[in-house]
């Protein structure tokens, strides 16, 4: 019997690909978002959509449509939460179905089984899934999209990407996209408990082009001090550098964590709920020099200076640069605007960082720069800041997710 063709699941994935309008024509599927969905004039015509603008796409252009109606607290500032479907695929290896193919059709020759996570499944730890999200997109001219796991699923070191029909790149969506979207999710270091609903990965929508230069990024370190250190201007070269504390507040004290390689389960959607012990050793500032990362595990540390977005930009976190180091940091890349902002609560928030090391041991020493925030501006400021309602990360200095107490 082929797994996928003859499927029970197959009907959701061709029910995926029809056409937003026969959503959009079943009222059922509205949405239950806000009443306070109003949008604002566009300060600009190219850049982010804020919150506003995200709600717009649902209530009325359809450019965001759902197999179930979207919830309104899945919108951020200038984000959208994703929720996972009901299916998972065990694929034998990560993929890109490129422009010849859809991810249905690479799924027919590497998915290994399927499994219904409507009530619950496991995710185990160094396989890779794929799994059809409920959201899709419809996107209309000059309309493309970005995706991203959540700071939460970062930090529990889920290698979350999105993935459309037809795409030759990860964590994005090309202009005038038609049709569902799906998470490829590789858990690395705890195997978790997902369900129908979970949301790992987020989604920014971007209008047209709009300039992200070195001179702007310049100009919001000197109006705002985005980053709460004296940074020269030739230091500001594709982003805004970021360093690491690894002294912490007093000598011996502590400055992050490392994961446990064999702990527990985690179930994504408890939080507040699990010991810190049974996950996390305790890193200290060591007594010389800088701190070594072992290869392959996984820490949680935090930036040297505290962080801030301003309400007219959102910021991404380069995920990867060879020439600061053979190490990953951080996942979860976006950084809503408020985030760090006096008048969000924000004061004193400093950006966790997500590292791994690879091959080799590496040194990293107190204020090694270790990644760089990219600055990009809204179409208009959101009518929502991070921080004004329940921000779980808003004021934080070393955090883990939320799902520890």
């Amino acid at each position: 019997m082929d797994l996928i063709s003859r499927s029970a699941t197959d009907a959701l994935l061709d029910l995926a690909v029809q056409t937003p309008s026969k959503f959009s024509s079943q009222k059922k599927q509205e949405p239950p978002v806000g009443s306070e969905a109003k949008t604002s004039d566009d300060t600009y015509s190219t850049g982010i959509l804020p919150i506003q603008h995200l709600k717009k796409q649902v209530n009325l252009t359809k450019e965001i449509f759902a197999l179930e109606p979207i919830l309104d607290n899945q919108f951020q500032p200038a984000s959208l939460d994703l929720r996972l479907g009901s299916i998972a695929y065990r694929v034998r290896a990560s993929f890109l179905p490129g422009k010849s193919a859809t991810v249905k059709q690479k799924l027919e020759e590497l998915a290994m089984h399927e499994m219904d996570i409507t009530n619950g499944a496991v995710l185990e730890r160094g396989c890779v899934y794929i799994i059809p999200l409920l959201e899709g997109l419809a996107l209309k001219h000059r309309m493309s999209a970005m995706g991203n796991p959540k700071s939460s699923t970062g930090r529990l070191d889920i290698f979350t990407r999105l993935i459309t029909d037809n795409g030759t790149e990860f964590d994005h969506v090309r202009e005038q996209y038609n049709g569902m979207l799906f998470a490829e999710v590789s858990p690395r270091t705890f195997s978790i408990l997902v369900r129908k609903g979970s949301r790992l990965s987020q989604i920014r929508i971007r209008r047209g082009t709009p300039p992200s230069s070195d001179a702007d990024m310049r100009r919001l370190q000197r109006e705002y001090q985005i980053v709460n250190s004296p940074i020269h201007g030739d230091e500001i070269r594709n982003g805004v550098p970021v360093s690491v504390d690894v002294r912490g507040d007093r000598s011996g004290g502590l400055i992050g964590y490392k994961a446990k390689n064999h702990a527990g389960l985690v179930d994504i959607d408890k939080f507040q709920h699990y010991a810190i012990s049974d996950f996390w050793e305790p890193v200290y500032a060591p007594t010389r020099s800088g701190l070594v990362l072992n290869p392959q595990d996984f820490y949680i540390l935090a930036s040297q200076n505290d962080v801030m977005i301003p309400p007219t930009h959102a910021a991404e976190m380069i995920a990867y640069d060879t020439l600061v180091g053979e190490f990953r940091v951080h996942y979860a890349g976006f950084f809503d605007p408020g985030f760090g902002h006096p008048e969000a609560g924000g004061e004193g928030s400093r950006a966790v960082l997500e590292v791994r090391s690879y091959e080799v041991p590496f040194v990293i020493e107190h204020g090694q720069v270790v990644g760089r925030l990219a600055y990009e501006r809204l179409t208009a400021v959101p009518s929502q800041l991070y921080g004004a309602a329940n921000a779980s990360y808003q004021g934080q200095g070393i955090r883990l997710s939320k799902h520890f107490k």
